[in-house]
């Protein structure tokens, strides 16, 4: 592969992954040793500002509590066996509702974007269905399955498959030609081709499909549960909202935030580990 790699942000149109110019191996760890301080004056400046800001009479401690009170909240939420339980409740969903896009994206991705009559024949139907907000099928959701896991798994699966089936498709359709005719010249099976020419093409995109679609199940884990009221972090944050209890609603709110990074921290490892053969990756840039 040569050049940029086009990826898509999941529902809009296809990006370019970044590959960032090659530095001097002696002055390669040195900006990252400058940002880490930074980003860690930055939180710490907002956790105060978020404790001076309610305290001060700016805002209302009955909109926002300050941060002290919320770490408290926090810390005692942690000892409760109930709260592990959420938490439990909302990776689960997360995790199955995932696996299922993921599976079904790629299998339709490949499919799609390495037939072209059937890439030309479903274009409407995509191009009709994946603008579609996933929240607007909770209705739906709850009328076929109430407050079950599967609603949560339905708007999980639906939202996270269009990010994974976009990439693969785009990534499926972006094989060098001249590659796949040069392996057909040599005799390639269907399966040695998608093994030698078409997935180490399609591997980039894929894990870029995934990354995006492990943060958008989570934003619908916790929605589902939110609106629906489906056992997780979602259904706490609704009922803490429901007592008044402002504190613990910015404490449960802070641990959908913390799940969020580690799985955005976790996909881009993931990501990072698959692709280390990737100029992307290996920071350096195509001649």
């Amino acid at each position: 592969m040569s050049g940029p790699t086009s990826v898509s942000t999941g529902r809009a149109s296809p990006v370019t992954l970044s590959q960032p110019a090659a530095v001097q191996s002696g002055n390669a760890g040195h900006p990252r040793r400058r940002r880490v301080p930074l980003g860690l004056f930055g939180l710490v400046g907002l956790l105060l500002v978020l404790e001076l800001v309610p305290r001060t009479g700016l805002v209302s401690p009955a909109y926002l509590s300050p941060t002290s009170e919320i770490v408290r909240a926090l810390a005692g939420e942690v000892g409760r066996p109930s709260f592990w339980i959420a938490v439990w409740d909302t990776v689960r969903s997360w995790a199955i509702g995932l696996v299922i896009a993921v599976v079904a994206g790629a299998a339709a991705g490949l499919t799609l974007g390495s037939i072209g009559f059937l890439r030309r024949l479903t274009a409407s139907l995509v191009e009709f269905l994946r603008p579609i907000p996933s929240v607007s099928l909770i209705p739906l959701a709850v009328l076929l399955y109430g407050s079950d896991i599967r609603s949560k798994l339905m708007l999980i699966v639906y939202a996270a498959f269009w990010q994974v089936l976009i990439q693969v498709m785009y990534g499926a359709h972006d094989v060098d030609p001249v590659a796949a005719d040069t392996a057909r010249s040599f005799r390639l099976g269907r399966l040695s081709l998608l093994r030698y020419v078409t997935w180490p093409t399609v591997l980039p995109y894929f894990m870029t499909g995934v990354r995006l679609a492990a943060s958008v199940a989570l934003i619908l884990a916790v929605t589902g549960e939110l609106v629906i009221g489906a056992p997780g972090l979602g259904k706490e944050i609704a009922i803490a909202q429901s007592s008044a209890a402002i504190p613990l609603v910015y404490a449960y709110v802070v641990t959908t935030g913390l799940l969020g990074v580690l799985v955005n921290l976790g996909a881009r490892a993931v990501e990072r580990r698959i692709l280390s053969w990737h100029p992307s990756v290996r920071g350096e840039v195509a001649a």
